[in-house]
Formats: structure tokens, C-alpha cells, sequence
């Protein structure tokens, strides 16, 4: 599985419910990257969406503890295990983590790529991403070049498991 997010220089993601940052390129990464596979969300992530409507052209996978929730063009899982069994299904170089912090934190030990874009940049912000750079089963394997969107300064990064090393 991999993981795609968009962070900050602390590893921040979002606050209040929102990205830190809306950034047309990264915006069109995401998008690049994920359509035609499988994406793994919470409850929270969808309800961002415009319409709180599911992503065209992927599969939604959303974990949600609430029994009652349904979504048409959503596949909802109870637990991280309701979602690895549901995932068993799809070649594994399909299937995207996407948020938010939570799942991400939970489904990270699963992945073994993830695509960062860094934002050279810190905003105030309530979720996070684990730093990969502190964790030594991550490697950077790529570092593209800066790009500037406005005042922002980002470059897209690509991490790699190298081991499993467990906490």
C-alpha cells in the first residue's frame, strides 16, 4: 500500500477540519497518482470532499464506526482490519492511504511508499503526519525540484520503506 499527503516543515496536514494548503499542482499530483485505484479514508476526509461525495473514478474505502452511515459509491469499514481484509481484494500498489491523521497513523506501518509533498512553510495545525524523516524504516528516495505557487515554496518527495522496524 502507499500513502500520499501534502505537509508542512513540522509535518502538519490540516486544522480545523481543513488542509493546510490548496495547491493546484499538488492538487493535480493527487489526482494523477490515485485515479483508477483504491483510496482508504475516514468518515472526516469524506465529508471534506465538495458534496461529501466519494472521488470519481477510484474505489472509496471509508473507516467509519458509526453503523448507520451509508454513502452510494462508498465501501464503509468498521475497523483498520475490516479495511486490510477489504483491501485484500486489490493488487496492493493500488490501494492509497488519504487521510486524515488518524488513518493515516494507523494505516502507515501497512505502507510501503509514500508520495510527500513538502511545503516549505508552517502554519498553525491540529493533525499531523508522522515525520518519515525521524523514523529509520523510511527512506527518501526522491526529492524533485522546488516549485513556487504563489508566496509557497514545495517540492514533490517519494519515501520508501526500507525495513520493519516496529516501535
Amino acid at each position: 500500500m502507499k500513502t500520499i499527503v501534502c505537509v508542512d516543515r513540522e509535518w502538519g496536514i490540516g486544522s480545523a477540519n481543513e488542509l493546510l494548503y490548496s495547491i493546484p499542482e499538488d492538487m493535480k499530483y493527487f489526482r494523477e497518482k490515485t485515479l483508477d485505484n483504491v483510496v482508504v479514508m475516514g468518515l472526516a476526509t469524506l465529508k471534506s470532499f465538495p458534496g461529501e461525495n466519494p472521488l470519481k473514478r477510484r474505489v472509496n474505502i471509508v473507516l467509519c464506526d458509526d453503523p448507520a452511515f451509508e454513502k452510494e459509491g462508498v465501501t464503509i469499514c468498521a475497523s483498520i482490519d475490516e479495511v486490510l481484509e477489504t483491501v485484500k481484494q486489490y493488487d496492493t500498489d493500488s490501494v492509497f492511504i488519504i487521510g486524515g491523521a488518524s488513518v493515516y497513523a494507523q494505516m502507515l506501518p501497512y505502507c510501503d511508499t509514500a508520495y510527500i509533498t513538502k511545503v516549505d512553510c508552517a502554519r498553525p495545525a491540529d493533525k499531523y503526519f508522522p515525520n518519515l524523516d525521524e523514523m529509520p524504516e523510511w527512506e527518501c528516495v526522491y526529492e524533485g525540484e522546488e516549485k513556487e505557487y504563489g508566496e509557497l515554496k514545495f517540492r514533490f518527495t517519494e519515501y520508501k520503506k526500507t525495513s520493519d522496524i516496529k516501535e
